[in-house]
């Protein structure tokens, strides 16, 4: 093959997204194959136009708002900003940044296969199409691997009808949710098998290659939220009342900036890493937060970061890899989802 082209988020300031969009690079080359990810960095244009053609809440907007209020005001959030992209350079193979449609095209024009996942890269809430790979020339083999709705109830018919459409010319599909498999079947009457996220492709030993150094000083309490829900804070101080550990922060939002507990502040993807592994404790409200922790073996509390009344909830995502950890465990995880790929790849 000349080589797999994928895509999948990568500019979102979150070590999650980063580190599984490395660790699906990693094991498509480990696998034996050339492949590298189409860089894409959808400019002011293409945003809108994908947000008024998808349906999309225009209160996503804001979200992003809110994530560069956060940048201008700290320096360690800018420095972790730029600490991902660098990670990018340093461990894996991009194309050239793609702004649109037009060049996503270009950049996958010799691709012998298309592949995308994982991450939320199919949730209704943020619906684009070009994580359906419809930017893709025709003759292009297209797979998504371990892709994620995120959510457990059905969207709206408009979107649906969408899903459907962006679908139907896959070779193969998997799901890295159980409830996100039966949505798509409801959706389109397609069956996919349950994959695991990328991050659960690599052992603990191969993650260990690439983390930086631990945190110096007493053993810690480790907190990474990427929510704002207030009762985190009552959470922390509890557990560190119940442990006596010192808490450590990696901060994300403008509430963990103000906690008042030591940040960890200007991490990068490797650091994020080495934090986790040198945790006595763990507490967390983030899906891939939980994988590492479970990967590593540290004790994890997790809290649910959205209502279950909520329609946009994702807790979907924790309940079904607590389930499927549990059940199989990592290391039979980990080998249906290279052996998964290792066939797509193969039959393409």
């Amino acid at each position: 093959m000349a080589g797999i082209g994928i895509i999948t988020f990568l500019h979102n300031d979150n070590f999650g997204s980063a580190l599984q969009a490395y660790a699906l690079q990693r094991t498509v080359r480990e696998l034996g194959y050339e492949c590298f990810h189409l860089d894409y960095q959808p400019d002011r244009a293409e945003k809108i136009r994908n947000l008024l053609a998808s349906g999309n809440n225009p209160k996503l907007i804001l979200e992003g708002i809110r994530k560069r209020e956060v940048r201008a005001d700290q320096s360690g959030a800018r420095r972790k900003s730029e600490a991902i992209p660098a990670f990018y350079q340093r461990r894996m193979r991009l194309s050239p940044p793609c702004r649109n449609r037009r060049e996503l095209r270009e950049a996958g024009r010799n691709c012998d296969l298309l592949l995308c996942g994982s991450d939320q890269i199919w949730n209704p809430v943020w619906l684009n199409p070009a994580y359906f790979l419809t930017f893709a020339d025709n003759d292009i083999p297209k797979a998504a691997y371990a892709a994620s709705l995120g959510v457990s109830r059905l969207p709206k018919a408009a979107k649906i009808r969408k899903i459907r459409r962006w679908t139907r010319d896959f070779r193969a599909i998997s799901i890295r949710e159980q409830e996100g498999a039966d949505l798509l079947e409801q959706m389109t009457g397609r069956k996919a098998p349950v994959m695991p996220d990328p991050v659960c492709l690599l052992s603990a030993e191969e993650w260990n290659e690439i983390a930086g150094k631990e945190p110096d000083g007493e053993p810690y309490l480790l907190c990474y939220f990427i929510g704002s829900n207030p009762d985190y804070r009552d959470r922390v101080r509890t557990l560190q009342q119940e442990t006596g550990l010192r808490v450590l922060v990696l901060p994300v939002t403008a509430e963990s900036y103000r906690s008042g507990y030591e940040l960890l502040d200007g991490a990068g993807p490797e650091d994020f890493l080495s934090a986790v592994r040198g945790a006595s404790m763990f507490c967390t409200d983030s899906f891939h937060g939980l994988v590492f922790g479970t990967l590593y073996g540290i004790r994890t509390e997790l809290i649910r970061r959205y209502r279950e009344d909520d329609p946009e909830s994702k807790n979907s995502r924790v309940d079904h890899f607590r389930r499927l950890a549990a059940e199989k465990g990592m290391a039979e995880l980990r080998t249906a989802g290279r052996e998964w790929l290792k066939d797509v790849i193969q039959n393409s």
